[in-house]
């Protein structure tokens, strides 16, 4: 499971000119699912994401948590982060989670930031959606459970 965090003043989508879910200051998540993800997966990358310490604090150090700030989420379900451009100049999306398999995993992802106390409004699986964001800094982080399950190296 793939997440690309990125700090934002304010985000929305919009779908056939309506926004359907919006955020000010906090973050935009892309989320993508591939085969073989599960609930651990989400489990691991939700409370990384809650506990990020990504946003300023008075001395203008990052050192505060979306929670710190009061902040809200933007998240988007975007499949295309789990795309193999190995081979060719075609992405190859074998490797997407199927959508009735996908969007139950993002519905249990966007639970699972709730749960944790985040503020959380989301796009809209499988339309053509249209993000209108402001990025702050630009602080942008790319998050996959897989290498968050990796031993570290000390």
């Amino acid at each position: 499971m793939t997440a690309i965090l990125q700090r934002v003043s304010f985000a929305s989508v919009s779908v056939d000119g309506e926004v359907k879910g919006k955020a000010a200051k906090g973050m935009m998540i892309l989320l993508g699912c591939a085969v073989g993800d599960t609930h651990d997966d989400a489990d691991l990358l939700c409370s990384k994401i809650a506990g990020l310490r990504i946003f300023e604090d008075e001395n203008m150090k990052m050192n505060l948590a979306l929670s710190d700030i009061d902040g809200e989420v933007l998240l988007i379900p975007n499949f295309t982060l789990s795309a193999s451009c190995r081979r060719g100049r075609r992405p190859d999306f074998g490797n997407c989670m199927k959508p009735d398999e996908a969007k139950p995993m993002f519905d249990y992802f966007r639970d699972k930031l709730i749960d944790c106390g985040l503020k959380v409004e989301t796009g809209v699986f499988g339309a053509d959606m249209k993000i209108d964001m402001c990025c702050d800094g630009p602080v942008t982080i790319s998050l996959d459970s897989d290498s968050l399950k990796a031993p570290r190296n000390i």
